[in-house]
């Protein structure tokens, strides 16, 4: 393999891993702290792509603004949602049972589903790329990559950064930590647990949408896009482990390089390689590759 290819495939490798663990993350937190299976995750992901379609001419004609513009709106919209969707529905389901979580979730991917097709229909849409970041880097004297393409690898290092720090340095990640091993303790201190589950799911849902509107210009925007990606998502919690950030991001990466090079160097294989991946680890390391934290 040339090494300008070889460069190409680590770098699509390291932007799908790093997009994967921004949707993944928001998962993990809402799977691994607050117990709840949240199936309609990856609605949250195609809801975010949608936004980037749809909010773009508003944004431009109410604000004047631009991509950025349509990325903070959207993302303040997301959370909005978020917050709403765990008081009318998800703050109900903590003392439930898995299967009770899982009807319910699953029926709000069918909401979702539909409301999609009524607003906005059942057609592909294409987002197009800031053209301040649709040049490309010369890669060798054929080959380029799209500076996009290392806008969405650099955004989603930078969300991964803050979320060690918000969860290892402040105040905020030390009562989520503290809720996730003992609800009943943290309540007891005086801490607000209902709020708190609040601020984790909607910030959960957040990454996701956000994860959606970065990738749109990528993937483009049609239907179902999320059960995509929900499946590849749980693959990586699992592997990860449940509730653990950094389990996270290791996991979405080696499912990124999986993934890619297994596309290239055997192709008729690479649909099992990562759930092949996902079982070597499991019977090496049952629980993922880190604890919750």
């Amino acid at each position: 393999m040339d090494f300008s290819i070889f460069l190409i495939q680590c770098l699509n490798a390291l932007q799908y891993g790093l997009l994967l663990f921004l949707v993944a993350s928001g998962l993990t937190l809402i799977f691994g702290i607050m117990g709840v299976i949240n199936l309609a995750h990856g609605s949250f992901y195609m809801i975010g792509a949608y936004m980037a379609f749809g909010l773009a001419p508003i944004v431009q004609t109410a604000f004047g603004g631009g991509f950025f513009s349509t990325l903070l709106v959207g993302t303040f919209l997301a959370v909005l949602l978020g917050y709403l969707l765990e008081w009318a529905f998800y703050s109900y389901l903590y003392d439930r049972e898995h299967l009770q979580q899982v009807l319910m979730t699953y029926g709000l991917i069918l909401v979702f589903e539909e409301l999609r097709s009524l607003i906005i229909g059942d057609d592909v849409h294409g987002v197009d790329v800031p053209a301040y970041l649709s040049a490309s880097i010369a890669l060798g004297q054929t080959m380029s990559y799209p500076v996009y393409r290392l806008f969405i690898s650099g955004l989603c290092l930078c969300l991964a950064l803050g979320m060690y720090i918000v969860f290892t340095r402040t105040r905020l990640g030390m009562m989520i930590r503290a809720g996730s091993s003992n609800r009943e303790m943290v309540q007891s201190l005086g801490i607000d647990i209902k709020f708190l589950y609040r601020i984790v799911f909607a910030a959960g849902v957040a990454l996701a949408a956000l994860a959606g509107m970065v990738a749109a210009p990528v993937s483009s925007v049609y239907p179902n896009m999320g059960g995509q990606v929900l499946i590849i998502c749980f693959v990586v919690v699992v592997i990860g482990g449940i509730g653990s950030i950094r389990g996270a991001l290791l996991a979405a990466l080696l499912i990124g390089f999986a993934d890619t090079f297994g596309k290239v160097l055997i192709p008729q294989a690479s649909g099992v390689l990562i759930y092949i991946m996902m079982a070597m680890i499991l019977i090496w390391k049952p629980q993922g590759l880190f604890k919750a934290g």
